[in-house]
């Protein structure tokens, strides 16, 4: 049975609340934050926080696999999404105490790492949700609009941080300046968002029902089905090549989250407030893509779509890095955000699509390995190229090779086969 209106509306809104986490820790506030307050210098901070993801990206590559098979043989997915929900946000709240000194540097890229995993365990229990609550002919669109209800979430988000706490001579609250604490409160503002926007899912979104089996067993019985299934991969031989495709587009992804706020304001010399204000023109643009998308996704399909997107990612990625002036990357940034929410949303509609009905929270956490295994290598690369050559220009240039690579490999994927046809 699928969900109505209301329970369709609450599992989009969850992409709503956790869009903040992203938008304004990792890529546009905390994390150039981290590099030009906290670090020793930027380039030492760019390194380390890359380093840091890439830690993070590691446990999820190896933990959710297997957390997602251990859940489809309890059913349920929801108390699952809840507990890394309230990771993630505790975690995120921690940032707070994260003072510009280089004595935080431990502290924050811990809590930050922890915020980035909680919140990437929690995605595989609500993607995988998605098959049972809408009909298959329509995923594509609750998808995108979904995706595009998480772009419109980290606006609003990024526009009180930067009305209340940043662009402002008086924050909210009473807080004052010292020691970047209008910086650092926009992570309470996170917290309190992802807390508060999330909780309807929890409410009114339909989930499995409990199948009676106890956790211990549900742990055997989890591990062994994944196990099986690695070992039966010449059976899901198409499924496979899709995940393989996907490992590597996502990692050009990754980078471009992860470090496209750091670029700015490193390269061009961004500051907090143009940051914040390049990050809400951003989402807009991200959020009208994906919104607009949807319906191509349903209409010529989920694999035309993202081809679509990385085929526009790869050129727009490689003019980025060659032009010179503010103006021109605030045009072809925006030009690159209508492109990033279709790649992703049609991503997951094209997994919900081919995964077996039995498995697809053990799927979605292979999706998750997918997205994550090889994560580590985008910020990795990214760090160790800007090391080399002490250029962010050549560190952000590696995430261009991986949307090509991506982009040939899906191209040999079969969308009509499902992967119980493989």
């Amino acid at each position: 049975m699928f969900a109505n209106r209301k329970g369709l509306i609450s599992w989009a809104l969850y992409d709503w609340a956790n869009s903040a986490f992203p938008t304004v820790i990792i890529t546009f506030v905390f994390g150039t934050y981290f590099t030009q307050g906290i670090a020793v210098d930027e380039v030492t901070g760019t390194s380390q926080w890359g380093y840091a993801m890439s830690v993070s990206a590691i446990f999820v590559a190896v933990l959710l696999p297997v957390l997602g098979a251990i859940a489809d043989q309890r059913g349920p997915r929801k108390p699952w999404l809840f507990f890394f929900t309230i990771v993630t946000v505790v975690a995120t709240a921690c940032l707070w105490f994260a003072r510009p000194d280089k004595n935080y540097v431990l502290m924050a890229l811990i809590m930050a790492g922890l915020a980035n995993f909680a919140f990437e365990a929690g995605m595989v229990f609500y993607n995988s949700m998605l098959p049972d609550i809408a009909p298959n002919k329509k995923i594509g669109r609750i998808s995108g609009w979904s995706w595009g209800a998480g772009y419109a979430g980290g606006l609003c988000c990024l526009f009180l941080a930067l009305i209340g706490f940043i662009q402002t001579e008086e924050p909210w609250f009473g807080i004052d300046k010292i020691d970047a604490a209008n910086i650092r409160a926009t992570t309470l503002l996170v917290a309190l968002w992802f807390l508060t926007f999330s909780m309807p899912l929890f409410f009114l979104t339909p989930d499995k029902k409990p199948v009676g089996v106890k956790i211990k067993a549900a742990v055997y019985s989890g591990i062994r089905t994944l196990i099986k299934t690695l070992k039966q991969v010449q059976y899901h031989k198409n499924l496979a090549r899709y995940l393989l495709a996907r490992m590597i587009y996502t990692d050009g992804l990754n980078t471009l989250f992860a470090f496209g706020g750091i670029y700015a304001a490193g390269t061009f010399g961004f500051t907090f407030t143009e940051l914040i204000q390049f990050g809400i023109a951003i989402n807009v643009t991200s959020g009208i893509g994906a919104a607009t998308f949807a319906w191509l996704d349903d209409w010529v399909g989920s694999k035309k779509t993202i081809i679509i997107s990385i085929t526009a990612l790869t050129i727009l990625s490689s003019l980025i890095l060659f032009i010179e002036t503010k103006e021109l990357f605030w045009i072809f940034g925006l030009m690159l955000g209508v492109f990033v929410g279709p790649a992703q949303a049609a991503s997951r509609t094209l997994m919900a699509r081919m995964a077996p009905a039995n498995l697809r929270t053990e799927m979605f956490g292979l999706y998750a390995f997918s997205g994550k295994a090889t994560a580590f290598l985008g910020p990795a690369a990214l760090a160790f190229t800007t090391d080399i050559f002490s250029s962010q220009r050549a560190g952000m240039a590696t995430m261009v090779v991986f949307f090509v690579v991506g982009g040939f490999l899906l191209w040999t994927v079969n969308e009509k086969l499902s992967a119980s046809a493989d």
